[in-house]
């Protein structure tokens, strides 16, 4: 049994559905990475002039590392559900 047992990164929300703040200095890293590269990458693609394509190119790469976030809460957390709080 405590080889099926995973160290869980990100738990489930306690009302709602999806993940919760980390309880792993792993999370922590994921979350903190996820972030700087969210700032970086609005330092590189978002440079003076602002045009659409820049706009855009940024929107898709916000959207893949959110999308690469999810990926890893979905491997590393606690299965997501529906949640009502606690039920005993």
């Amino acid at each position: 049994m405590d080889s099926e047992r995973r160290e869980i990164w990100f738990p489930a929300k306690r009302y709602g559905w999806g993940w919760g703040p980390p309880v792993a200095w792993q999370g922590w890293l994921v979350l903190a990475g996820y972030f700087l590269l969210q700032i970086g990458g609005a330092g590189v693609l978002l440079r003076q002039p602002h045009t659409a394509t820049s706009v855009i190119a940024f929107t898709v790469y916000v959207l893949l590392l959110t999308f690469a976030l999810s990926v890893i809460c979905w491997l590393k957390g606690e299965k997501p559900r529906w949640r009502w709080g606690d039920k005993g």
